[in-house]
């Protein structure tokens, strides 16, 4: 939110939780002033329930308010590339075997969306990527980093962490039996990688050209 804020100094840049913490979407909309207009967006890789329920009910609940709610910030070449980043952080090989860890859904479109992220990262890294899931849908990464030492016994195990921030996924990433894990998109220090800054931005400057 910072980073986003300082890219864009004319911007107006409040956050909202949509879970566990607060305020909530709720809350930070409600604390905006009467009559501004706002553009809702998910900090989320992929669009699935907290999208699809969470944040709807959120903005349809805004009936007074000239409120819209964006797509989610993924897929994006530009989160491709900073997969690739990371991979080349974590000391990718060229022999090594690439397994995409992603959060998961039970929504069909949010994990259409992982098949299509794992898909783009194939094409960007000119290798076969396994995709694997941590909750709510198959295989889970576990299986899946299994499979493919199986697969490849001689090989190194290399998981791409899909997953925005340090936290609870990422400690299952990390106990899920790959050789090497990458960090998230967002590291525990630093500052916010500018292609994540430049997707989210994007998110609002298209929605306002659509309106």
């Amino acid at each position: 939110m910072r980073a986003v804020a300082e890219a864009h100094p004319a911007l107006t840049v409040r956050l909202g939780y949509v879970d566990v913490q607060h305020p909530d979407p709720a809350e930070t909309l409600d604390a905006i002033e009467p009559g501004r207009k706002v553009i809702v967006i998910p900090l989320l890789l992929s669009a699935g329930y907290h999208v699809h329920v969470d944040l709807t009910d959120a903005v349809q609940a805004q009936p007074n308010r000239p409120t819209v709610l964006t797509g989610a910030l993924g897929p994006d070449d530009r989160l491709t590339d900073l997969l690739r980043l990371r991979l080349e952080e974590a000391g990718l090989k060229d022999d090594d075997v690439l397994v995409l860890a992603v959060a998961g859904s039970s929504d069909a479109r949010a994990v259409a969306d992982c098949h299509v992220v794992a898909e783009r990262l194939a094409a960007a890294s000119a290798r076969e990527v396994r995709l694997g899931f941590l909750s709510a849908a198959s295989p889970r990464l576990s299986d899946a980093v299994a499979a493919a030492r199986v697969a490849h016994p001689d090989r190194r195990i290399m998981v791409s962490s899909y997953l925005l921030a340090p936290g609870y996924f990422q400690s299952l990433v990390e106990a899920a039996g790959a050789d090497a894990v990458t960090e998230p998109l967002l590291l525990a220090t630093g500052t916010a990688p500018a292609q994540l800054v430049d997707v989210v931005a994007s998110r609002y400057f298209d929605a306002i050209s659509a309106r």
